[in-house]
């Protein structure tokens, strides 16, 4: 097995001892993004759906990194703060995928890095 370290600098640094994402055999997994502003660090939090839209944009620097789209997605893991913002996070969502939506589960969790409210992984294929 080899594995690739994929970094961008479209997207925030990890802020921990991980990778923003890892290759292997043809699939991408990318660690859960936040909507941290890559340019400054800031998070970007005006509403839940600026967030969301600044936490797909860090997706797409990593997919893009690693010279892939969305439409290579087959898996995403949503984690949401409160499911009252299911609603909004799904309707910014959609628009980044145009057909033959990837497999999906999104739940509630307790609490989520810096106090953020959406917390998005994805699993890209090749394929």
């Amino acid at each position: 097995m080899s594995k690739k370290i994929i970094n961008s600098s479209q997207a925030p640094a990890p802020i921990g001892p991980y990778s923003q994402a890892i290759e292997v055999n043809g699939l991408l997994f990318i660690s859960g993004q936040i909507a941290l502003d890559p340019h400054n660090g800031e998070l970007v939090m005006y509403s839940i759906e600026t967030e969301t839209k600044q936490v797909m944009q860090n997706l797409q620097a990593i997919l893009n990194e690693a010279g892939l789209s969305f439409s290579h997605v087959v898996k995403t893991g949503i984690f949401l703060s409160d499911m009252s913002h299911f609603g909004t996070v799904n309707t910014v969502y959609a628009t980044y995928f145009s057909s033959d939506f990837p497999a999906r589960e999104t739940v509630q969790v307790a609490g989520l890095p810096r106090g953020v409210n959406v917390e998005i992984s994805m699993i890209a294929s090749r394929g």
